[in-house]
């Protein structure tokens, strides 16, 4: 964990404003990023796409062999916004790098600093862990959240296209067919 201003490394919290904090989720908080999940796929309209339950989350997040970590971020008690992330791994490096699969604020919440401060958390987590870089990808037509990038010093890899197999075609690999 990040050893960053104002955070406690017993609970997992960063306090970058008197506002704003992010905190480690936990199991108990499944239910809400489930909510979060969900609230992200309507904005980025792949609502359809969601399939993961409580009990998945519950399972792959906090189980016996966690695939990603998550934290949240609160204004007082209220959750305005969550990350998730695993780490990746670098052979050109040689070193581990942390993937933000996720980051989404509320839309009542943009424009106030909660982005900021989810991202200046994760990259204290890639510098404390020994990442070598921190990545992620973002929709082309998602204007706002690029420009919201560009402006903390992220580079495009436009050199690159990302690939996917999922469903029957990852089966169908698997088996050999």
């Amino acid at each position: 964990m990040p050893s960053l201003q104002g955070r406690s490394a017993r609970h997992g919290i960063l306090t970058v404003s008197a506002e704003i904090r992010v905190e480690a989720a936990t199991s108990e908080d499944v239910p809400l990023l489930l909510e979060l999940i969900r609230a992200l796929a309507d904005y980025e309209r792949m609502s359809a796409d969601v399939v993961a339950t409580e009990a998945r989350l519950r399972d792959t997040l906090f189980g016996s062999t966690p695939g990603a970590e998550a934290v949240i971020a609160r204004v007082a008690n209220e959750a305005v916004g969550f990350a998730l992330w695993f780490h990746n791994y670098s052979t050109f490096l040689g070193q581990p790098g942390l993937y933000l699969e996720d980051l989404f604020v509320l839309p009542e919440w943009r424009g106030r600093g909660v982005g900021s401060v989810l991202l200046r958390y994760l990259a204290g987590v890639a510098v404390e862990r020994g990442c070598g870089r921190m990545e992620w990808s973002v929709l082309n037509w998602n204007e706002p959240a690029i420009g919201f990038y560009k402006k903390l010093g992220a580079q495009p890899m436009d050199e690159w296209t990302v690939y996917r197999l999922t469903g029957s075609e990852l089966a169908r690999l698997a088996s050999g067919e």
